[in-house]
């Protein structure tokens, strides 16, 4: 047991969760083994405290640093920033040169707000559309957040939320008095989200969506929401966090030519930097001046400098071309090493947004033990890795032959055990999946 695990041992007594972010707890990695903890990160290597170097090809940041760890040309504008002072009694001139930035991106769109997480982003977006419609429901689609509007699904129907990304999210502590107010639809289900609007499409303020994530979007799909939202006075709303500035600079929405009356982003905007975005219509909007949303830390420099330098970077290099490529020959990778070491696995998502999945049949091993021990082989080989790759700019040519010839490895490694009958030798427990309460 390494340094960072005897300090999370200790954090999971003082701090609730263990950790603040539930996609950071090791029990969600390597339980018992997961480093837990970085001294420092650079490009796309990791430090724990031991002095151990990683590489990190999974999740970087949670999809944060699309351009790297401590990458240059932002950390310098956020040090500037800094030097100039981080809080003042004015306001600082980033917040409106970074709004004009924004909105050149996206055209369609008049008005800004920034806040420092996506989830709160999420709630700002919902409590905004509510207050330019005069309307409660809301229609959602995909992953969106820890905050009450949200997980007030789960009050309906416990099970509620459980194929949109996260299952066994418990709603204790969310007023029952706001069940029925958010209500799921099936992504790419067309007919679903028609039927909800025959019954609440006169009492919804608005769907929210992520417009992609896993999965293409089907034919007509995302037209017809946009048609359907726009005759009833529905609010249009895009959670950008996850996919945003991984297809294209701004929305992913732009690849496929649908405009949201909103769009929200955090993660990538900023490059790790804490600053989330709520931009759109200006007659949508302006529901902010209608509620009270307010913070002293919405105003904090060093975020919105940040932020302008990373979308300058990316959109001057075009960085989605080459998190694109990357994610595209990562999960051919994937494909080759499986299919070479008798393993059939299920490829997802978009090329910048990759994963994969075993397809075990339960009586030996089930897909948790094979994310487990391939997370375990390739930790003990200096990567910090699961069935999951997001692209970074810091992943260049050298970094991703060498990953992808050490996951072949681990991959033939699990084929040769499943030949002989085995099961996977586990040097501790099974990774979590989904939400679950640490002792």
């Amino acid at each position: 047991m390494g340094t960072g695990q005897e300090l999370y041992n200790k954090a999971k007594k003082i701090i609730p969760g263990g950790t603040q972010l539930l996609s950071k707890r090791p029990e969600m990695f390597l339980p018992d083994l997961w480093p837990a903890y970085y001294s420092k990160a650079k490009g796309c290597a990791v430090w724990d405290l031991d002095g151990n170097k990683y590489l990190d090809t999974c999740y970087m940041g949670i999809g944060s640093c699309v351009l790297g760890y401590a990458f240059e040309p932002v950390d310098n504008a956020a040090k500037a920033a800094m030097d100039s002072g981080v809080m003042c009694t004015l306001n600082a001139p980033e917040e409106v040169s970074l709004a004009e930035r924004l909105l050149d991106l996206h055209p369609w769109a008049q008005m800004v707000r920034y806040c420092k997480g996506g989830g709160e982003a999420m709630a700002m977006a919902v409590r905004i559309a509510r207050a330019a419609t005069g309307r409660d429901i809301v229609l959602f689609c995909g992953y969106h957040g820890w905050h009450d509007w949200y997980l007030s699904s789960n009050l309906r129907d416990a099970n509620s939320l459980d194929t949109h990304l996260l299952a066994g999210l418990e709603p204790a502590g969310v007023p029952r008095g706001i069940t029925g107010t958010s209500i799921p639809f099936v992504y790419n289900n067309t007919d679903e989200f028609l039927k909800l609007l025959s019954m609440y499409g006169d009492k919804a303020a608005a769907v929210v969506m992520e417009p992609i994530r896993n999965d293409q979007p089907a034919e007509g799909f995302l037209q017809t929401i946009r048609e359907e939202t726009k005759k009833r006075g529905i609010a249009l709303v895009f959670d950008e966090i996850t996919a945003g500035f991984r297809l294209t600079s701004g929305g992913s929405h732009k690849v496929f030519d649908i405009e949201p009356d909103i769009a929200v982003f955090a993660k990538a905007v900023a490059n790790g930097y804490p600053l989330s975005v709520v931009l759109g219509r200006s007659e949508v909007m302006s529901g902010a001046q209608k509620t009270f949303i307010s913070s002293a830390f919405f105003t904090e420099r060093v975020s919105l400098a940040a932020a302008d330098a990373a979308i300058d970077y990316h959109t001057e290099h075009k960085v989605w071309q080459t998190l694109i490529k990357t994610g595209e020959r990562v999960q051919a990778g994937w494909k080759s090493a499986a299919a070479a070491a008798g393993l059939e696995i299920h490829v997802g998502g978009i090329f910048p947004l990759s994963h994969f999945s075993f397809k075990f049949d339960n009586k030996i091993d089930n897909p948790l033990t094979g994310k487990t021990y391939f997370t375990q082989e390739m930790l003990e080989r200096g990567y910090l890795a699961a069935p999951a790759f997001y692209a970074s700019l810091a992943h260049d040519n050298d970094v991703i032959e060498n990953y992808l010839q050490t996951a072949s490895d681990v991959l033939m490694k699990m084929g040769e055990i499943k030949q002989r009958g085995d099961s996977f030798a586990l040097k501790g427990p099974v990774c979590h999946a989904g939400f679950q309460r640490l002792n």
